[in-house]
């Protein structure tokens, strides 16, 4: 059953979508112990991490230092008998490898990948406000609402996971294909044109979800990315049911639209 608003129809009947939407709310609600708790773990792993690190470094460094204090005598002492002076080396060893390595990088995609999903569904309910998308019904409103609610508890516990690494949380988004998303929605004139984009950024997350739980080493990151991705795949599947495409599922979800970390400006 399709309702047509100002031309564009919605493909489902407003009591299916508001049916999908609550199950999707309480999915959510069901994961965000679980969530918490990997983020929690996570941070800790990570923390734990760069001490085992930074105490390594200090090691290697002290003996590192005895080498250097060892070898500069012996130049020393060659130049005082050749006469010559040593020149300084050009090849310092560089430091400063960004802002986020290892697994805070994944994390920090993840953040801004939420971060723009919550941006984009902002965007969504301000433009219908502003009467831009034609009439929409009070279902798409409240999937868009409980949708960009989601995407900001995963925000929150993404950030969570930098705070407590001792990294700012992201509060913007920080990804190079943002002003494309921001100049598509401003583009949009009704609620078909916003859902397209709306499934392109869902898949795009879940789909990164998935990559990274096989791709990161820390095994709370897998869990909390393995926690949040079946969300996200949720999102998807109600948002082609409004566009009228069977979500047929897939034996395995594919990842070829998983976002990189390479989309990162920080």
């Amino acid at each position: 059953m399709s309702t047509a608003h100002d031309g564009w129809e919605l493909q489902i009947s407003e009591q299916q979508l508001t049916r999908l939407t609550r199950d999707m709310d309480e999915a959510h609600r069901e994961t965000l112990p679980a969530m918490r708790a990997g983020a929690v773990d996570l941070a800790e792993e990570i923390r734990t991490a760069e001490r085992t690190n930074l105490g390594r470094r200090r090691f290697l460094l002290g003996a590192g230092g005895v080498a250097a204090a060892m070898a500069l005598a012996a130049c020393s002492s060659s130049d005082k008998k050749s006469g010559s002076s040593a020149s300084p080396s050009s090849s310092g060893a560089a430091s400063g490898s960004g802002q986020h390595t290892g697994d805070l990088k994944v994390v920090a995609l993840a953040t801004a990948l939420e971060n723009q999903a919550v941006g984009a569904y902002q965007a969504t309910l301000a433009a219908a406000k502003a009467g831009k998308l034609g009439t929409v019904p009070p279902a798409v409103a409240t999937f868009v609402t409980t949708a960009m609610a989601q995407h900001a508890d995963h925000a929150k516990a993404w950030n969570a996971v930098l705070t407590g690494a001792g990294k700012p949380a992201i509060t913007n988004v920080p990804l190079s294909n943002q002003a494309d998303v921001t100049a598509a929605l401003g583009k949009a004139t009704d609620v078909g044109a916003v859902a397209k984009l709306a499934l392109q950024l869902e898949d795009q997350a879940a789909q990164t979800y998935l990559f990274a739980t096989y791709n990161v080493t820390s095994p709370a990151g897998i869990s909390t990315a393995a926690t949040i991705a079946p969300v996200e795949a949720m999102h998807a599947a109600i948002l082609h049911y409004v566009l009228g495409q069977y979500p047929v599922p897939d034996d395995f979800l594919p990842v070829d639209k998983a976002a990189s970390t390479t989309l990162l400006t920080i």
